[in-house]
Order: C-alpha cells, then structure tokens, then sequence
C-alpha cells in the first residue's frame, strides 16, 4: 500500500493520496516563519479555505523577523486562524482524512507551534497526522486550483533558500543545484536596505525597478558550478555603487532595475539549461520571489518558445498551510510519527 498512515488511536491505517479514487480532505498547519496559517484543501488541489495572519506590521520596526516575536504571536494567533479555516470551509472536522503541519525548515519556536497543533487535532480526532517539508510544499504549490503535473524542472526561489529541482513524479524529486550563500529573496531584502526601502524590501525594490533603467549599471554575474547560484558578490557590486553617491543623487529606480535585471537573467539561464539538459519541456516556479513581475515576464515570455510554464498564484507563491496539505496529500516523502521534531534547517 503506497502512503499508509496510522490513526494515533485505533491505530487504523489508512491510505492517503490520489491513488485511493476517494475524495480526501486534508487540515494543515503552517508557522515556519512569521505568517500563522491554515488551510483545508480537497484532493490536493481544491482550495476550500485558505487563512493567512501576516506578521509583517509587526516585525517592520525592526526591520527582519524577530524569532522570538513570532513565537509568541503564533500563540496568540493559531487557534483563531485554524477555527476560521474550518469554517470558511464549512466542514466538520470528522470529515478531515488526515492533518498535516510544517515540520521544517524554519524558525525552530515558530514551527513548535504549528506542528503541535496539528498533531493535537490529528490525536483529538484519531485521524492521521502527516509532517511536511517546508520546501516540498512550495513546489506542490504548483498543483493548487491548477492541472499541472510532472515531471517539470521547479526553480524555488524564496526569503531563505534558491534551488533547481528536477520533479520526477510527485514523490520523486532531484535537487540539481542551490545557492552558495544568499538566497534570492534574502539578496534582494539587503539591496532593498541599501536603497532605504521598507521591510519587506523585495516587493518595493520589484516595484522601483519598474521606473530604472536596466542596462544603466553592468553588475557581474557570479559563474559558479552550472546549476548553482551565488549573489553575495553581485549584493557587493551594489554596495559598492551606493558609496559612489550621496544623498539624494543616489539613483535608486536604475539600481534596483539593473540588479533586477542580473538576478532575473541568472535564474531564466539556468533553469532553461536543466531543462535542456534534462529534455524536460515544462518549468515551474516556486516561493515568495515567483511573485516577482521581472522574474515571472521573462519565464512566461519563454512559452512563445514552446516551453510550459507555470507559477502558483500570487497568494499560494509565499507562506500558506494550502501547499502544506497539497503537499501531504501527493507526496510520499513524508513524516507520519507524531514524534517527529521539528528542524531549522535544510535536510
């Protein structure tokens, strides 16, 4: 039997996933990082609801998230959010096949959180409870409200982490390349910070780079193994750029557009070299800088090429419990003990 699950209970095991033929409703839970979240989603793919209460107000006067901060606020926040996830989707929770909950990577006091609230429910309702990689959830976000399936080549770019992923099969994945310092997001929140914007940077640099000039400044493109990423050294071009000026002659639009412009064309290169390599004809993308207008124009430009792209949708591109349980529902690589820890980092 592929995907058995055991109720904590009875000690029942049931089969979770498409191969069953049954309609299946998954409960998940989702606190990795600042954002409280739950979600219940029907066979993988349909969204019944889909809560999010953003912490960002909250960590902008310092500018990043505080770890211990977000701990707290998910306290607060968790059984408010799971309550009205359950009844946006007017379901009883008897009806839930299995509960599912980030189990890693991500903030270790924020990820407790969650993931103990939903191996309680999974023991008050003796139904199954499944642990979900964070970052597996990002790519499953491709399947949410969409028919896309694998095999594809899943470039994730996020806060925390760039990766180039080969996507076999639901439950088979290969990870052909990842960054070797700053992740994408985290690159373009401390340019953000060179150029005075607001927390979160990224959206803000995105929005500047609309009105620059692209091709104003040449920053470097780092050459680093063919499927890897590095951009601490093109962070170090801006940097040095911004100490070239003062005051208000800084000019920020065309700063922001050519360190866009680098970033955008690094991640289309390789992503369509693994895809060539691979003779895989289908792309997606994944986490919160898939939301990225520069980033998503210049991938989606390639099905004029005959290349399929998809992106999750805007709201299922950063944190959300609705990739969680896509996650749990598809995927058999899986944690199901209910003393499963919870881990900061990848594994």
């Amino acid at each position: 039997m592929k995907n058995p699950y055991k109720k904590p209970i009875s000690g029942q095991i049931i089969q979770i996933g498409p191969e069953t033929g049954q309609d299946q409703i998954i409960f998940a839970t989702e606190t990795s990082c600042d954002e409280t979240a739950a979600a219940v989603i029907l066979n993988g793919r349909n969204v019944l609801s889909n809560v999010v209460a953003s912490q960002i107000d909250i960590h902008r006067k310092y500018g990043g998230v505080i770890p211990e901060v977000a701990a707290r606020r998910h306290l607060e926040t968790i059984n408010v959010v799971i309550e009205e996830a359950r009844a946006q989707a007017g379901i009883d929770m008897k009806d839930v096949a299995a509960f599912a909950g980030t189990v890693g990577p991500g903030l270790v006091g924020a990820l407790l959180v969650g993931l103990n609230a939903a191996k309680s429910l999974s023991l008050v309702y003796d139904t199954p409870f499944i642990g979900v990689n964070h970052l597996n959830a990002h790519v499953c976000a491709n399947y949410l409200e969409s028919g896309f399936e694998p095999p594809f080549i899943c470039l994730l770019i996020s806060g925390g982490h760039t990766q180039l992923i080969k996507v076999d099969s639901y439950s088979e994945q290969q990870l052909l390349g990842e960054t070797l310092d700053d992740a994408v997001g985290e690159a373009y929140d401390k340019v953000a910070r060179l150029l005075d914007l607001p927390y979160p940077g990224g959206p803000y640099l995105d929005k500047l780079a609309q009105e620059g000039d692209k091709g104003k400044f040449n920053f470097p493109e780092a050459k680093v193994a063919e499927f890897d990423f590095s951009f601490s050294g093109l962070k170090t071009a801006v940097l040095r750029t911004c100490k070239n000026y003062t005051g208000e002659d800084l000019p920020k639009p065309d700063i922001a557009a050519s360190f866009q412009e680098v970033v955008s064309e690094t991640l289309l290169k390789k992503t369509l070299k693994a895809a060539r390599q691979f003779n895989i004809n289908k792309i997606a993308l994944a986490g919160g800088v898939a939301a990225n207008s520069e980033v998503r124009r210049k991938f989606f430009a390639q099905t004029d090429k005959g290349v399929a792209v998809n992106a999750p949708e805007f709201r299922f591109c950063t944190d959300n419990a609705a990739m969680i349980a896509s996650a749990a529902y598809f995927s058999s690589n899986v944690m199901s003990e209910l003393d499963i820890e919870v881990f900061s980092r990848v594994k």
